[in-house]
This record gives C-alpha cells, structure tokens and sequence, in this order.
C-alpha cells in the first residue's frame, strides 16, 4: 500500500478514511456495509418462530409499513403474521436518514394543483400534514425511544433561481394546507447552516428527526405484544388467490389466510406480475462521519436541523442523534460493489462541497438500501383485482408515508370509514418498459446530475 492511499477498515464503527481521502479515491478496500442505526438497535438475527398454517392476515414485509398495519390488525382481534425474507428491519426502514416530513416534498403545490385538480390537490397536501402528525402520535402513544424530535428542515436552493421558486412554493404550502414555512435568504443562512454553497432557503420548523433503528424495534415489540407473530427468514415465492382467500407459498410452507398485504416497497419480489411491473427499485447510499469537537460540529449545524436541497438528484444530511457525528445520504453509485469505497466517494465529495473544515473528518460507517419508486412518483394503497391489499412506492419519503399507509390499509381492510385516503383515488399506473426502468436508472441519474451542474 502506498502511501497515497487509506486502508479502509470494514469494521462497522472503526475509524475508516477521511473524508478527504474518500472524496478523491485515495481510500482503497471494503468500507463495510453496516448502517449506523444498528449500532444502537441490531436487527433481531436468530430465534424467529415458525409461521403458522393459517393466519387471517399475511403482512409481507416487516417494515415501518408493515408494522404500522400489523398493529392495527392484532389491536383488533385479527391473527397477523409478518413475513420477511431477510431479518426483520434488514431493508429501508433501518437503513434511511430517519427525516420525517409531511410527505408533501415531491411536486410543487401549483404542479401538484394542475395534475390533480385543486380538490384533490388540497386533499393530498392535508393528508400529507396528517402523516407527519401521526408519527408524533403513535410514537408518544406507544410510548417508543426513537429520539423523535420537532427539530425542523432546512432546505438548501441549489441556485439564485431556486430560491425564488422554493419562496412561491412555500407560501402555496402554508396557504393550501396550513404548513408553517419561512424563507431563509442568503445573507441570513448563517444562522441555519455553516456553508456557503447554497443561496437562502427554506425552513419548515414542525418537520421531525428520529432514530429509524430504535423506531422499528419499537414498533416490531408492540405488534408482538398485541398478539402478531413477525417471522424472519420466511421469503414469499408466490401468492394464489382462490375461492375468496388467499395461498402465501413459502419454500417450505403454504399458509392459508384470508386477507393479504404486500408491504415490500424497494424489495418487491415474488409477490405477482402486478406489483413487479410498478415498483421500481432504486439504491439510496448514506455515510456517517467519526464524532467530530462540538465546536466545529456547533459551527456547521448551530439549529441540529434535518437538511435537503433544490437539485434533482439530491442530497440530504442531518446530526445522529445525541452525538456529534454528521449522517449524510444520496443516491448510490451503481457502477461500484456497495462495500467498497468508490461506492461513496461522491457523497463524500458532496459533503465537502458544502462543509469544506470536515476534510479530516474520518467516516465510520457506509451503507445503502433501497427505496420504492413508482412511475407517477406518487405513493398507492389499495387492493388489486386477486383481493391483495398493498401500500408502497414511497419514492424516498418513506417514513411518515410508510407509517402513514401502513395504519390507512390496515382500517380499509377492517371496513372502518377511518381508513378512508385522498391516495386510494389514485391509480396505480405501470409500464410497458417497465422492465427497462431499473437498468436506466443510472444514466437517468447521470443526466440530471448534469443538468444540476448547469451543464445543460
């Protein structure tokens, strides 16, 4: 090894490269693949009961999502089995940067108004608030340690344009569904970031941070205290309905129920033609830097603010929670092995972008999973024609979607006018070249990084 190069630990939480030394590919070798939030909440990885024969609902997916249903169902006298293919938590919900907004982040409220008419516009834009609001609730109701905390988004505008955008769009917000925002201009983001590579933007102080880890075990308990078995290691190979029930074929059961729900988002797979020819799925890579002094930490986030920006291919960052280190996330490098450095060289390239005094910062964890992308790029539940309920395609704002739908689907399938949606109006659309969409990811990617550079 030379000396120009960083031998890269694959301990999780060891200290690996700098992320100066990430950033310009002078860091060689396995960066491990373990996210941060195991740390604190490792996934469950033995001891998992065995499915039973028969069930009255099969949740596939042990997921915020799933959970979040699966609770519903057991508090009302239903027998519930969750279903993974993997640990319980392995996917995204384990894995995401645990912001937790309105779910109103992925079309600008006048866009989202001519697409979908000002009623149903609205009521998607008030559904989105009540998401966010019910995260708040279920977690302070059930009484669940996941660091939650009000601490407010601060969204970056990428340029001067984008800040003028971000302003209309913030006053359509608070007009239309009652959002609390305020502009950021730029001689005044000091007191919101420590950079200088965005030009003002928005606050929304009543979006949320929370421990995505500690929030699923929290979850994963209280749907085994209500009664329901959460079965690690039970991949689904097929599901055949028949008769008004449904057949979960596993590679070494067959379990009867009578309602079924696919909760799968990212990691859909052998659940039927139907989910595969809409779900997309797409990597999202994060890293986590060392614990840097307080006061460089205090310097560059002084509000311990969630963040994002106005680009289309994103990045997002935010504090771990209690600690002094900096979580940072993007879309994953597809052309590299996702242990290896190279995978997130362009994060940590990012990440100085816009804090240039981390260069020495080392990262002590790297990770990636995957995020459910639909072709209309909006959420569904509902029901297909076999009689599957299903709730997914989060499109990277997963965790008050997910929670949200999970407890949504969960309230259709019981029958109660509480389960009632503005997203249950929407169709599911696929597509012909479905098949074509996961391999065009990158260079979809590629392109709008281009056009976020100003290259184009």
């Amino acid at each position: 090894m030379s000396n120009s190069e960083t031998e890269v630990s694959a301990t999780p939480g060891a200290r690996g490269p700098s992320l100066g030394d990430l950033a310009r590919g002078r860091a060689k070798g396995d960066l491990g693949a373990t996210p941060y939030w195991w740390d604190a909440a490792p996934p469950m990885s033995s001891g998992f009961p065995r499915p039973p024969a028969k069930a009255d609902v099969v949740v596939i997916g042990s997921g915020f999502t799933g959970l979040s249903a699966a609770l519903v169902l057991a508090r009302a006298g239903r027998q519930v089995v969750v279903l993974d293919a993997g640990v319980p938590g392995f996917g995204a919900s384990t894995r995401n940067g645990g912001q937790v907004g309105s779910g109103n982040q992925k079309f600008r409220v006048r866009t989202l108004i001519a697409m979908m008419g000002e009623r149903t516009a609205v009521a998607l834009l008030r559904e989105g608030v009540e998401m966010l609001d019910g995260v708040e609730a279920l977690i302070a109701q059930e009484k669940i340690d996941c660091n939650f905390a009000r601490c407010g988004r601060f969204r970056g505008a990428m340029r001067p344009e984008h800040y003028e955008s971000m302003a209309r769009d913030m006053a359509d917000l608070t007009r239309w569904a009652g959002v609390e925002a305020a502009m950021v201009p730029r001689p005044e983001q000091a007191s919101e970031i420590g950079s200088d590579l965005f030009h003002g933007g928005a606050v929304l102080p009543q979006d949320a941070g929370l421990h995505p880890g500690r929030y699923h075990v929290g979850l994963m308990q209280r749907v085994i205290e209500a009664g329901g078995v959460v079965c690690g290691r039970a991949a689904v190979r097929d599901i055949v309905s028949e008769n008004g029930r449904r057949s979960v074929r596993l590679n070494d059961l067959t379990i009867d129920a009578r309602d079924v729900l696919v909760a799968t988002n990212g990691y859909t797979r052998n659940v039927g033609p139907f989910f595969a020819k809409r779900i997309v799925p797409i990597v999202s890579a994060q890293i986590a830097t060392e614990p840097m002094p307080q006061e460089l930490f205090d310097a560059i986030l002084p509000r311990k603010r969630m963040f994002g920006n106005s680009n289309r291919v994103f990045f997002y960052f935010r504090p771990a929670p209690g600690e002094t280190r900096l979580i940072w996330g993007g879309r994953s490098n597809h052309l590299a092995s996702k242990t290896s450095a190279a995978a997130y060289a362009h994060l940590a390239r990012d990440l100085l972008r816009t804090f240039p005094a981390l260069e020495n910062v080392a990262v002590s964890h790297a990770w990636s999973g995957r995020i459910g992308y639909t072709f209309d790029e909006f959420p569904h539940l509902g029901r297909t024609d076999e009689g599957v309920h299903y709730a997914m395609g989060y499109c990277g704002t997963g965790v008050s979607r997910s929670t949200h739908f999970g407890r949504k689907i969960a309230l259709q399938m019981l029958g109660r006018p509480e389960g009632a949606s503005a997203f249950s109006d929407i169709a599911f659309p696929s597509h012909r070249f479905q098949k074509l969409a996961k391999p065009a990811v990158p260079v979809v990617e590629s392109w709008y990084r281009l056009r976020d550079a100003g290259n184009f």
